[in-house]
């Protein structure tokens, strides 16, 4: 094995690995040891690039937060006008849900590890927030708080239900959160 001085991708392979594991055994599976064979790096270099656990998780998990709120500005970045956000977040809705498998498992790792651990709260408050700010550029911050809570439900519910509703039910909520008087 390369050493990390030769090696200048082993700190992401590690966060990498990470994400990966917690998707296919989840959170409670994942061990220094099973990371470490998993990126294919010294199990000594688990302590050299994070000083534990946590420091890792965390950074797991602000790189799949990226991630999704880089979806989110996919979606949200171009609509000019309120009728186009709303067919954006349809669009997101059913991206996210129809997408990787991987990605959903690694959501409700983050929230269950959040909702054990207060500690974590903080990360998912900020993805929230960051969601939120892409929301805000087509409706209004109340709206967009209510927006991105239908956002997640929508999207689990549609990949986890046997008979997924189709889009244009997933537009009809979106259009009357978004409808004042709604």
């Amino acid at each position: 094995m390369a050493t990390g001085h030769t090696d200048p991708q082993r700190r992401e392979r590690i966060i990498a690995a990470t994400l990966d594991l917690i998707a296919e055994e989840g959170i409670a599976s994942v061990s220094h040891r099973k990371i470490a064979a998993r990126a294919g790096v010294p199990l000594g270099s688990m302590t050299y690039h994070f000083s534990g656990m946590d420091e890792l998780l965390r950074e797991a998990f602000t790189r799949f937060a990226d991630h999704i709120v880089a979806v989110f500005d996919a979606h949200l970045s171009a609509p000019a006008d309120r009728d186009q956000a709303r067919r954006a977040v349809a669009d997101l809705v059913h991206v996210l849900s129809e997408g990787s498998q991987r990605d959903l498992v690694l959501t409700q790792e983050l929230y269950t590890l959040a909702a054990r651990r207060p500690v974590y709260r903080q990360l998912t408050h900020e993805w929230m927030g960051r969601s939120r700010t892409h929301l805000e550029k087509h409706f209004d911050p109340d709206t967009a708080r209510q927006l991105d809570a239908l956002i997640e439900g929508l999207t689990l519910h549609r990949a986890l239900d046997n008979e997924p509703h189709d889009r244009a039910l997933t537009l009809e909520a979106i259009t009357r959160i978004t409808t004042p008087g709604g």
